[in-house]
């Protein structure tokens, strides 16, 4: 196993329990409080890291450093909303999926030529989509449909997460990444202020939201790391195993429940995330 694969495995390991902490902590507090504290949170520990590891950052880097921060700061939005009104097992597959093919696409079209296994896994995800989003006998269809789109958004945003912190040059150091997590807290705010939600920390919430930044930090600098020993697409889906962390989390400490079609589909998507990677 490559230093790249386990650098992606362990960025989902650190994704997925940020987003179980984070999609606990937005049931009890708003969503966009526990966002705004983690991104906070997060550019405080990549800023003391850039500082301790400094690089040479160029201009682009920083353009690509904001436009991750909006990916990240939108698919946190969603998911967190999603994993607050929705059940984590619903929301977090079907976000993952969208991470993980959206960064292949992307690489074909810069010059990548995927196997005959990443194809398979990208029809695999299908219908496994589908079935993670049928309603269990205790889900009202309305809270359902609310899920899926949450986890639809969130996985796009999740995906120009990857994609643009792909394009950072290894030798930025990690400055950049600071500037990334600021950049989603910047949106954090104004997106929150313009929909008139409750945004303003309070004392409560900065343990839920600074465990989520610090986990999150972690898993970006992973994944930014990882992309440097392997390609994009294999980097994204392997980070975007993430909801395995989430689901277990929550059956164990939650005691959550899936209907038989919803453990069939994440188990088909599990299958297309491994194809995906394994191409």
């Amino acid at each position: 196993m490559s230093f790249g694969v386990v650098l992606a495995l362990s960025s989902a390991v650190a994704y997925g329990a940020s987003d179980f902490v984070g999609g606990v902590g937005a049931r009890r507090f708003s969503s966009w409080q526990i966002v705004l504290v983690g991104q906070t949170t997060g550019a405080v520990v990549m800023l003391i890291a850039g500082l301790a590891l400094p690089g040479t950052p160029a201009p682009a880097d920083f353009a690509w450093a904001l436009l991750a921060g909006v990916g990240s700061a939108t698919g946190s939005i969603f998911l967190f909303r999603g994993l607050s009104r929705g059940r984590m097992g619903l929301v977090a597959p079907i976000s993952a999926v969208g991470a993980a093919v959206l960064p292949v696409l992307v690489g074909v079209a810069l010059g990548e030529r995927p196997s005959w296994l990443v194809w398979v896994g990208m029809a695999l995800a299908l219908p496994g989509i589908w079935l993670v989003s049928r309603p269990a006998a205790s889900d009202r269809p309305h809270d359902v449909r609310g899920a899926v789109l949450d986890g639809v958004l969130a996985g796009v945003g999740f995906a120009v997460l990857f994609i643009a912190l792909a394009q950072i040059a290894d030798a930025a150091g990690l400055l950049p990444l600071a500037a990334n997590q600021l950049s989603g807290a910047v949106l954090t705010v104004v997106v929150a202020s313009l929909l008139k939600q409750r945004w303003r920390p309070t004392r409560e919430v900065l343990g839920w939201g600074s465990a989520t930044g610090v986990l999150g930090a972690c898993g970006t600098l992973a994944f930014m790391v990882a992309t440097g020993f392997t390609s994009l697409g294999i980097a994204a889906v392997l980070a975007s195993v993430y909801p395995a962390v989430t689901v277990l989390l929550a059956a164990g400490l939650l005691r959550e429940r899936m209907g038989a079609a919803q453990l069939a589909g994440i188990g088909i998507c599990t299958v297309a995330v491994a194809c995906l990677a394994l191409g």
